[in-house]
């Protein structure tokens, strides 16, 4: 019986966001979630290009590049910063950058995505305009 509470009372700990800083974090969300790297939406005449699943996690990573309709990854994408020593370091302030760039409409065809790690690392996912289009 004790060690059931136990379990229980260790498993309604919330986990701090402070544990999700570093590649050694992140990498498995990340590896797990690639289909979700970037999305691709038509807006007001554009096509908009978002990166916001990779910047929610972006503690844990020291770069991104990226390429459209090639898959040379050789554009680098400026991430907000992480608020190291915030309550949520991996929080978006939205201050200054937005997670997403505009191109034409119809643009996009297929999207390059090199994702690099902090501890040097790199995971790469090569997209087509259907896979990361939302409705």
């Amino acid at each position: 019986m004790r060690f059931a509470l136990l379990l229980l009372l260790s498993l309604a700990t919330p986990v701090s966001a402070q544990n999700f800083t570093t590649a050694a974090e992140v990498k498995p969300i990340l590896l797990a979630t690639k289909a979700n790297w970037v999305a691709l939406r038509e807006y007001d005449g554009n096509d908009l290009l978002y990166f916001t699943h990779l910047e929610s996690w972006r503690c844990g990573l020291s770069e991104v590049r990226f390429s459209v309709n090639s898959t040379a990854a050789t554009k680098i994408w400026e991430m907000e910063p992480c608020h190291e020593g915030e309550a949520q370091p991996n929080a978006l302030k939205l201050e200054n950058h937005l997670p997403y760039t505009t191109l034409p409409l119809g643009m996009v065809s297929s999207v390059s995505v090199v994702a690099i790690f902090d501890d040097g690392t790199e995971e790469r996912m090569d997209y087509d305009r259907k896979a990361i289009l939302m409705p």
